[in-house]
């Protein structure tokens, strides 16, 4: 069994690096991924009324306290959170600011922290929001937990997650190396 020595190992260590990405991003959707806005009673019916308390009313997909200890382990490692999030399709300026409180008092209600949050049109497409926060030419990467296969399959920043069919705190758990 040959050593190798040290300029070897390096030169190895650079390559392997250079090839493999790093999640540099996390984003989540909340509606359907984080927040169980579609099992609200009459959720719809409250959004077309211009009600936003279905935001703030809906239960949580997965185990929250869970999940915001992993994003704070992968903050600490310098990922960046990002809740990129669609407003009601019924709309106004002033409905689109209730919309985004709301948001955000479910969230800091669960204790989930994020760097930026990105209450946008509904349709808007997500991976604007984070282009600029990755560096493609040294390997960087924005992951996504998203339950619209339409916004999945149109996301070109990393992987994209269907919520339904994966554990989010078990990914997590892969990206911070626990």
């Amino acid at each position: 069994m040959e050593i190798m020595n040290h300029f070897e190992k390096a030169k190895m260590m650079a390559e392997l690096t250079a090839t493999t990405p790093t999640v540099k991003v996390i984003c989540f959707d909340m509606d359907g991924t984080l927040a169980d806005l579609y099992a609200v009673p009459n959720w719809l019916e409250q959004l077309r009324a211009y009600n936003a308390s279905p935001y703030i009313n809906a239960l949580p997909m997965c185990d929250m306290e869970l999940l915001a200890e992993l994003l704070h382990k992968a903050m600490a490692q310098g990922i960046e959170v990002r809740i990129i999030t669609w407003l009601s399709k019924e709309t106004n300026r002033e409905y689109d600011e209730m919309v985004r409180m709301a948001k955000r008092v479910w969230l800091d209600y669960f204790n989930i922290p994020y760097d930026h949050f990105h209450g946008i049109a509904y349709g808007t497409t997500k991976a604007n929001c984070v282009r600029n926060a990755i560096d493609w030419q040294n390997g960087e990467t924005a992951i996504l937990f998203d339950d619209n296969a339409k916004v999945r399959n149109g996301w070109h920043m990393g992987q994209a997650y269907d919520p339904a069919e994966c554990d989010i705190c078990e990914i997590l758990r892969e990206i911070v190396g626990e």
